[in-house]
């Protein structure tokens, strides 16, 4: 029996062949798969990397922080001790501007009290010392105290009271703390007659220091008249008073003291301008 040769099916073959097409389906796939996943590891990569640059950025940032914290508590704590200063400063400056005030009151003061020693006239103070000494319980006086009268003193009283305006000077007896041991006063009787000129000084009979230091002024105002009228001394007055032992050459009141003592026998001659007598009744 003869053999029928079959033929191959060459269209069934070539519609089965499917492969070539699927596998570069696959790899073209595998090349897709590959580029996401290549991307997704970039993409990761890249996170990862700006995570940590960013937690370092952080981390740094958090440093600086702390640091600025530090500054600004240090800041702060200066900006107190400044301020401390400062108030202290504030209080010192304001004592300091009361010290000051204080102070220009107190030199105001003294400026017044300067004009007024400046526009008051001297007290001129004859002292019972030396040339100038009156005999022990005596008014009469010494040549030497009569020459300086008439050479200095009236000079000086004719310069201060044209100067001055000041048309009385008081005459001051004073004396120190010893007692009087003479006889009885006469004053009561005499002293119009001796301040008149009717008799002389020796007449008065001193009982008491306030009888020695008025006669001891009288005899300087005596003196002082004689010059008068002779034309000095043109329209000065003279007042004799006596402080006796009284004041001190401080003006202070004296403690009781019966002891000698030169330092407090004295003439003061003070200048006064005239002022109008006020009556009271």
């Amino acid at each position: 029996m003869a053999r029928k040769k079959i033929r191959p099916n060459h269209e069934a073959t070539d519609d089965l062949n499917i492969w070539p097409s699927f596998t570069d389906l696959m790899a073209n796939a595998f090349m897709i798969i590959s580029l996401f996943l290549l991307l997704a590891l970039f993409k990761s990569l890249f996170l990862k990397y700006t995570a940590e640059e960013t937690e370092l950025n952080l981390s740094e940032s958090e440093t600086q922080v702390r640091v600025l914290k530090r500054q600004i508590a240090s800041l702060e704590n200066e900006l107190g001790e400044s301020l401390d200063e400062i108030r202290q400063l504030n209080r010192g400056s304001s004592n300091l501007a009361q010290r000051l005030q204080q102070s220009d009151s107190r030199a105001d003061l003294l400026a017044l009290e300067v004009q007024r020693l400046k526009s008051a006239p001297p007290v001129v103070v004859i002292q019972d010392s030396g040339e100038y000494q009156f005999a022990s319980g005596s008014a009469e006086l010494p040549q030497a105290l009569k020459n300086y009268i008439v050479q200095d003193l009236a000079n000086r009283i004719e310069s201060i009271s044209q100067q001055r305006n000041l048309y009385v000077v008081e005459i001051i007896g004073h004396t120190d703390g010893q007692i009087n041991v003479n006889s009885p006063s006469n004053l009561d009787q005499q002293l119009e007659a001796v301040a008149n000129g009717e008799k002389p000084i020796n007449s008065l009979n001193p009982g008491s220091n306030v009888d020695l230091g008025l006669m001891r002024a009288l005899e300087v105002v005596k003196e002082l008249q004689e010059l008068q009228k002779q034309g000095r001394l043109q329209g000065v007055q003279f007042r004799a008073y006596s402080a006796a032992q009284l004041l001190l050459p401080s003006g202070d009141f004296a403690t009781t003291n019966r002891q000698a003592d030169s330092k407090r026998r004295r003439i003061e001659i003070r200048f006064s301008p005239l002022g109008k007598a006020e009556t009271i009744r």
